[in-house]
């Protein structure tokens, strides 16, 4: 792995593009995910400051007068916008008297950008959303994650091609109980397990309060103890809410609210229209494996065990991860990509289904066990006949060490070859950003 002071962001490539094309950008994203290091990065080098609106001065100096904002040179980069969101009227009124040109401001915030509805009723048409994730697997080792660009290109070749994974279980409970949030790295288990209840606290004490008055702070946190619960399985949001004790239209409100501080996040129901009998149901992942280990109270040594429960618990981890870095590779591609899974109402499943843009498909399922049978390529079987020539490559992801053909366009690899198939750019050995000063 990188030391932490040597990653280099994906993300960053791609918003110095977006910044020669689109007026406005806002990087939205979790509370300390790294959108102020980029976001001062990016200032860095075009030789502006940072407007942070996180300082207390610098927020009610603005509050009074929000059109000084755009007096200085461009791009405008403004932290923490949500703070004082009259700015968003200042920058339209720029817009407005100068006309739409790129690269007019670049702002960050802890929230989805519908959630708050200024911020669209301000800049309609003239703002792009970049999301910023948890670090990757690939951006912590230095690695330039290939692996979809390389299945869609030659599947059988690249499976082919893998050496043997040395990546053990143990080392796969460590990396899904780390998670990918940068303060959260390099802890010990103790010390990463306060950092997550702080996190917590801060999210639904602080953040939460910004969007909306919630009357019931412990049911909210609870919630989110229960979506932990359901992490990499389907939504039940009338279970939550029992569990909760609060009523579904409360629960579906405050799940929304998680939604919108970038806690939790849905996968969507994928093919409905390809068989009648398939789940429109959509699942829920928490949006970090380290912070769904410390909701479900399990550490890299406890989530290795063969007790049934703790191996459902591991399977639940190593989906979340699965799924966090599909969603993050994918948010690079120059072309969206769609991600979803896949059930039939016969539970067969496939857990990540990810349609390109040109209506290639790519399924994966995943399993926490390192050999697999004939069984566990049936929802992967399914829908190949179900997409016949646009389903291009379905694989078993596994926590073994080998990579091989089972059949007709179906594979397994390991779960590491996400992060392990890619490239060493000269970039990723340059100092770049350091985690201790993330937010």
């Amino acid at each position: 792995m990188a030391s932490n002071d040597m990653v280099q962001r994906r993300v960053s490539e791609l918003l110095a593009e977006l910044v020669d094309e689109e007026p406005v950008i806002a990087l939205h994203g979790p509370r300390s995910v790294g959108k102020s290091t980029v976001l001062w990065k990016l200032a860095g080098d075009h030789g502006v400051d940072v407007i942070d609106l996180d300082d207390v001065e610098t927020r009610e100096a603005l509050a009074g007068n929000p059109r000084l904002v755009t007096g200085g040179g461009l791009p405008l980069c403004i932290d923490e916008y949500q703070r004082v969101p009259e700015i968003l009227d200042a920058i339209k009124a720029r817009l407005n008297r100068e006309g739409t040109r790129p690269g007019l401001a670049v702002i960050t915030g802890s929230t989805r950008q519908d959630a708050l509805p200024r911020t669209a009723q301000a800049l309609t048409g003239r703002l792009h959303s970049l999301t910023i994730w948890p670090l990757s697997q690939g951006e912590l080792m230095g690695i330039r994650e290939e692996v979809l660009e390389s299945l869609l290109h030659d599947p059988e070749e690249t499976v082919a091609q893998q050496p043997p994974s040395d990546t053990s279980r143990e080392d796969y409970a460590e990396l899904a109980c780390r998670g990918g949030l940068p303060l959260a790295l390099g802890r010990s288990d103790t010390a990463r397990a306060r950092w997550f209840d702080d996190y917590v606290r801060r999210s639904v004490d602080r953040d939460a309060q910004e969007l909306t008055q919630v009357r019931q702070r412990q049911a909210l946190a609870d919630l989110l103890g229960q979506v932990a619960l359901q992490t990499g399985g389907l939504l039940n949001i009338t279970r939550a809410a029992e569990a909760v004790g609060v009523e579904r239209k409360t629960a579906e409100i405050y799940l929304r609210l998680l939604e919108d501080l970038f806690l939790a996040v849905r996968l969507p129901a994928w093919g409905t229209d390809l068989r009648s009998r398939v789940s429109a149901r959509p699942k829920v992942h928490l949006v970090d494996s380290g912070l769904a280990a410390r909701l479900l109270r399990v550490t890299p040594t406890t989530v290795t065990g063969v007790d049934t429960t703790v191996l459902s618990d591991f399977g639940k981890l190593l989906e979340t991860v699965v799924v966090a870095e599909l969603r993050k590779q994918t948010s690079w591609q120059e072309a969206p990509v769609t991600l979803g899974h896949w059930r039939t109402s016969d539970e067969a499943k496939v857990d990540v289904v990810a349609e390109f843009d040109d209506g290639q498909v790519l399924g994966f399922d995943v399993t926490p066990n390192e050999r697999v049978t004939a069984s566990a390529f049936t929802g992967l079987t399914q829908l190949r006949d179900a997409l016949g020539e646009r389903f291009r490559a379905g694989v078993v992801l596994t926590t073994g060490t080998r990579s091989y053909t089972h059949g007709d366009r179906l594979h397994v690899m390991p779960i590491d070859r996400l992060w392990r198939i890619g490239s060493f750019p000269a970039a990723s050995r340059t100092r770049v950003l350091n985690p201790a000063s993330w937010k």
